[in-house]
């Protein structure tokens, strides 16, 4: 046995005892200790905002402290004293070694969101390290060989809730090919004074529980009678957009909350870079700058072609980089309103010093229509004409539709999708939908980013036609708080990875079974998603948002080895029992 083979089987055994069995939303009292919340309060305030850090030796230490966002107290958990935690700063092709010293109580870990890195340093507890314990220094060393917009976090537990995440810049080794005046970035996040453990027990008492804009016969949304009937013969919510929103949260540009002054200074003229990055635990936000457009030049650090719009969902995440050009008006607003439009995060671009621009209005709260739920009738199919969604359109199904028609009808879906408690609705003709700009941004008039639009700036290196064709299923029961993919929530028990050859060619379909977006993360890996482009120029991602009732797919060439999570992003989704292990058979180990 080669020293690889041992490392991996060590792992999966590590894996297979610190779960003990258990799925990662088990019941807390019985759960390992890096799924607990555990006693971690201290008193030292923690600062707001990042340091940088560079070098190749970089100390972080993992602690906590109480936080004050507008005059909300809570506790918190930090990197270096600060939230969020110091911006790392790399260089493509230098090697780095950070040491990460916990100071907490339980146990905490870091991952390298959207890094290259061996799969022993991706810092996920249970699949490729033990995590780190209390009092302990763990480093991660590894050689820096890509470059781009890229942000780290925790994965121990819902510490990324409660502030454990930062952002990561690497500089290209022959320098940004992109000449801008002024280079920034926003990192939008969420901040709530309660224990996320307490939010989690809630959200499965209640799905419903954080969500301040029901429906009732007496609210103004515009739906007549019969659409209001479908959807209480459903027992669903049209306004079920986000699991936990304003007021329970308040939206953070770089820490700060709305009223906190976040300022970017700028010149008349001038090319500016920023850097959007959702740090959220379970926010989708819609980014627009009124009075300028923003040209997307990157997404999850890889560069696309530039790409004119005036809007873009970002969710729970991604990064994108997008250029802007302000002109003479004394400041823009910067306005980053989540997708339930409950609140926003804001900041902006000043002129001088305290120069504001005057802010819009929250916009009307979207509504889901029949088409979130798999009702697609005459739309596309995802293999032909894309120019309706390129639109954003999503025609609305009927009551006539509707008629005799179940939304749990189990024989719809394939075999080995698992039925049972976990899984309490079917999309009925799910269809790709990678030319939807996302929920609440498809009747606006103005330009709006979706996946379509996206094309590799540098061509793919692989462009085989895949091997074979892995269809995944993402399932749930909203009302039990129970998220899954093929209606298994995670558990090392089975430890049934999804296994690939080494360098095999795979296309991966997900299919949305649910109500809700869910943005979808490889580690270790980037794929590139099938939206259209030729495949030398499909984007590079490695979150793949997938909307309500419908599908998305992706290319993956599989030449990373080891175990590599894959789960959505949403906290307390992954949390809940959506996420699963990838698992790449390294080079001349066989299948």
């Amino acid at each position: 046995m080669n020293g690889y083979s041992y490392l991996l089987k060590t792992l999966r055994f590590s894996r297979r005892s610190l779960l003990g069995g258990m799925s990662v939303g088990a019941a807390l009292a019985s759960a390992p200790s890096w799924a607990r919340g555990g006693n971690i309060a201290q008193d030292q305030p923690i600062r707001v905002g990042f340091d940088e850090l560079r070098g190749d030796v970089i100390d972080l230490s993992v602690g906590s402290g109480r936080r004050i966002v507008e005059g909300r107290r809570g506790m918190g958990v930090a990197v270096n004293g600060t939230v969020p935690g110091p911006l790392v700063r790399l260089r493509e092709g230098q090697n780095v070694r950070l040491n990460v010293t916990n100071k907490l109580k339980v146990d905490t870990s870091i991952h390298w969101h959207g890094l290259l890195v061996p799969f022993q340093f991706d810092g996920v507890p249970g699949i490729s390290f033990p995590g780190i314990a209390p009092g302990e220094t763990f480093a991660y060393e590894f050689p820096i060989r890509q470059s781009g917009t890229y942000w780290y976090h925790s994965h121990s537990g819902l510490q990324e809730q409660q502030g454990h995440y930062a952002p990561l810049i690497i500089e290209p080794k022959d320098g940004e090919p992109v000449k801008v005046d002024r280079d920034y970035i926003l990192l939008l996040s969420e901040f709530t004074p309660l224990n996320p453990y307490f939010i989690m027990s809630r959200l499965r008492t209640g799905e419903g529980y954080f969500n301040r804009q029901l429906s009732s016969w007496t609210d103004k949304y515009p739906m007549n009678a019969a659409e209001r009937r479908m959807w209480a013969e459903m027992r669903m919510m049209p306004t079920d957009i986000a699991d936990v929103s304003a007021p329970t949260y308040t939206y953070l540009a770089n820490g700060l909350g709305p009223k906190e002054g976040m300022e970017y200074l700028f010149r008349a003229g001038e090319r500016i870079r920023l850097r959007l990055i959702n740090g959220g635990a379970m926010t989708f936000f819609n980014v627009r700058i009124p009075g300028l457009p923003m040209t997307v030049i990157a997404a999850d650090g890889q560069n696309v072609r530039p790409v004119e719009v005036d809007e873009l969902q970002i969710a729970t995440a991604e990064t994108y980089d997008v250029i802007i050009e302000p002109g003479n008006a004394e400041a823009y607003a910067i306005v980053c309103e989540s997708m339930d439009r409950s609140g926003m995060a804001l900041a902006m671009l000043a002129s001088r010093p305290g120069a504001r621009a005057q802010l819009p209005a929250l916009r009307d709260p979207p509504l889901l229509t029949m088409a979130d739920m798999g009702m697609n009738h005459g739309e596309e199919s995802g293999h032909g004409d894309h120019s309706s969604m390129d639109h954003g359109t999503t025609p609305k199904a009927s009551s006539h539709d509707m008629a005799g028609m179940s939304m749990r009808d189990t024989s719809l879906l394939p075999p080995d999708v698992e039925i049972g408690p976990g899984l309490d609705m079917v999309s009925m003709a799910p269809v790709d939908k990678t030319g939807d700009p996302g929920l609440g941004l498809r009747d606006v008039p103005h330009r709006v980013l979706n996946y379509r639009m996206l094309s590799a700036l540098e061509p793919n290196k692989d462009v085989r036609e895949p091997s074979r064709l892995l269809e995944l299923h993402l399932t749930g029961n909203m009302e039990r708080y129970m998220w899954s993919f093929d209606g298994r929530m995670f558990t090392s028990l089975d430890d049934e990875p999804l296994r690939f050859a080494w360098n095999e060619r795979v296309r991966v379909k997900l299919v949305n079974n649910t109500m809700m977006a869910h943005p979808i993360h490889l580690h270790g890996m980037f794929f590139e998603v099938v939206n259209g482009q030729t495949p030398a120029h499909q984007p590079r991602k490695n979150v793949l948002v997938v909307q309500p009732g419908a599908s998305a797919s992706f290319d993956l060439t599989a030449n990373e080895p080891g175990d590599w999570a894959f789960h959505c992003h949403l906290l307390y989704h992954m949390h809940g029992g959506m996420m699963q292990v990838v698992t790449v058979v390294g080079p001349g180990e066989g299948s």
